[in-house]
């Protein structure tokens, strides 16, 4: 039988400069397993997406090492999704490390790709590009887009205080309305989350029984008509989940979110123009290697 070869994309300063060790001992640790592995290490955004792209024949798993940005790449440059991607999850938030539970230690993630289980993961297309974890307009879009003018070096909790400081002292909720399948849902919300996961903003305030690979996602709808609302939202969500509190949830295939002024978008955590927006469920799911 041939050695599964397992290439390696590491972004070097993830983790607060330790993703570059992270990949060395993770390299150890799967040729232990019996793999043949390659590292390739990240030097600017976009280097991901490229080097999967042309992912050398005979290539049987691909692992990133760094946060949801780098795995964001990795899934965008597979052209062949029936090869799976594990995570090795270095980064602030690692929403899909933390709904899947993947491990964070290189030795036990290196057992993981060498069993080989897999999870299918449902992902869809917005502004343009691909998302695997989710979409939103409102505040905390908001939010995203003041990290990216704030932000010097690697993000930290400190970072993401400030950003949420400085747009909840100018908040004005918008009108955002919500067309799901080609249906129009009644009333206009503040705040409009499409997402397929658990875990927001670092909590697992959304469904639980939410199907990663049923061909749809899950629209969050949120009032926020205030910063008092837009607060006993947040409380919401460090104690309990959604939906609840006045957030309905709607799921669908096709999600279309406008708004008559551009309000900012997000996509997978980084800032993504304004809305509206469209998010299209695609037909083919990616998979993910799992405990």
């Amino acid at each position: 039988m041939p050695t599964r070869r397992v290439l390696v994309v590491a972004n070097p300063v993830a983790g607060r400069g330790r993703g570059a060790r992270a990949a060395r001992a993770l390299g150890l640790a799967l040729d232990a397993q019996g793999l043949a592995s390659e590292t390739f290490l990240t030097t600017a955004r976009g280097d991901a997406r490229a080097r999967v792209a042309r992912l050398d024949p005979g290539v049987t798993a691909i692992v990133a090492v760094g946060g949801d940005g780098t795995l964001s790449e990795v899934l965008s440059g597979l052209a062949d999704r029936a090869i799976p991607v594990a995570q090795l999850a270095l980064g602030t938030a690692n929403v899909l490390a933390r709904d899947l539970a993947l491990p964070r230690a290189p030795a036990a993630l290196a057992r993981v790709v060498a069993a080989g289980k897999s999870q299918r993961v449902d992902l869809a297309r917005v502004a343009g590009r691909l998302c695997f974890l989710g979409a939103s307009a409102g505040y905390d879009a908001a939010v995203v887009h003041a990290l990216e003018r704030i932000r010097r070096g690697p993000i930290t909790r400190f970072t993401w205080a400030r950003a949420a400081l400085s747009e909840l002292a100018r908040y004005q909720a918008p009108q955002l309305s919500v067309e799901v399948d080609g249906r129009l849902l009644p009333g206009a919300f503040g705040l409009v989350l499409v997402a397929n996961v658990v875990h927001y903003a670092g909590w697992p305030s959304l469904a639980c029984d939410r199907v990663l690979d049923d061909g749809r996602f899950e629209a969050y709808l949120f009032p926020a008509r205030s910063r008092l609302g837009l607060l006993r939202h947040a409380a919401r969500g460090l104690f309990a989940r959604f939906p609840g509190g006045g957030v309905e949830r709607v799921s669908g295939r096709r999600f279309r979110v406008a708004s008559s002024h551009p309000v900012p978008l997000q996509v997978d955590g980084d800032a993504a123009g304004h809305a509206p927006f469209e998010l299209v469920v695609e037909a083919e799911a990616c998979r993910i290697l799992v405990p």
